[in-house]
């Protein structure tokens, strides 16, 4: 039987499927073309320079949680504005992998205070 990959493996027991490069066909981290994404890039969060704040009650037992994603700079003025955003609501939260997170439904707070500090934001869902 002749494979269509050729020679590779595309799944190992343990590890789960090879992510490989679409261009040259090497796995990503063995990729020679370079048209991978550097490793600190997460997928799910867009890099565009506009914030996007959303509110989430998804696994927290009803109680929604407010979202602060693509907010641009290092850890350190992320974990800055996370606290200036929780002074402001008067709420607890978090910052977990670049997204700040805020108890509670604050979102039209939050994007008056971006707006000021001079981000471009979108509020995203309903």
């Amino acid at each position: 039987m002749s494979s269509l990959r050729g020679d590779r493996p595309v799944y190992i027991t343990g590890i789960g499927r090879i992510k490989q490069c679409k261009r040259c066909g090497e796995p990503e981290d063995r990729c020679r073309c370079g048209t991978q994404r550097p490793a600190e890039i997460r997928p799910g969060v867009p890099r565009d320079g506009v914030v996007r704040v959303t509110l989430d009650r998804k696994g927290r037992g009803g109680k929604g949680v407010t979202l602060i994603m693509g907010v641009p700079g290092d850890a350190s003025e992320i974990t800055a504005l996370a606290q200036t955003l929780k002074k402001l609501c008067a709420s607890g939260g978090a910052v977990k992998d670049d997204v700040i997170e805020v108890q509670g439904d604050h979102r039209d707070r939050v994007i008056a205070r971006l707006t000021e500090l001079g981000y471009r934001v979108k509020r995203v869902g309903g």
